[in-house]
């Protein structure tokens, strides 16, 4: 979401060592919360149109008279909206020299370190 609109403020600067590239931007895309939005959102709005446009009389005898695919769908897209403002009001920021100073503490092999 708002990684684009950051990714384009760092364009054609230098990426280490200089003022600049301790920019911090958002997690965006790759936040967990967009993908279970997502996907929630995804299978509540096809709950709402299969509640909408699949309601039987005995269907809804199952459940008491209650459409619960509908009511279901509309639960999910709402559950989907709230973790969008999540993730649009508390958003995972990622600060560039932290990354820099992990880089250095993985578990390489070796074989990426310069020649001595």
């Amino acid at each position: 979401m708002s990684t684009a609109s950051h990714a384009s403020d760092n364009a054609g600067k230098p990426a280490s060592g200089t003022p600049t590239s301790g920019k911090k931007h958002t997690a965006g895309a790759y936040d967990v919360r967009t993908v279970i939005a997502g996907l929630i959102g995804f299978y509540g709005i096809v709950l709402t149109v299969v509640g909408i446009v699949d309601n039987s009389p005995s269907d809804r005898a199952k459940t008491g008279d209650v459409n619960a695919n509908l009511w279901a769908g509309i639960a999910m897209i709402v559950v989907a909206l709230l973790f969008a403002l999540w993730l649009k009001l508390r958003p995972v920021v990622v600060d560039p020299a932290a990354l820099e100073k992990q880089a250095g503490e993985g578990t390489s092999d070796g074989s990426d370190l310069p020649k001595p």
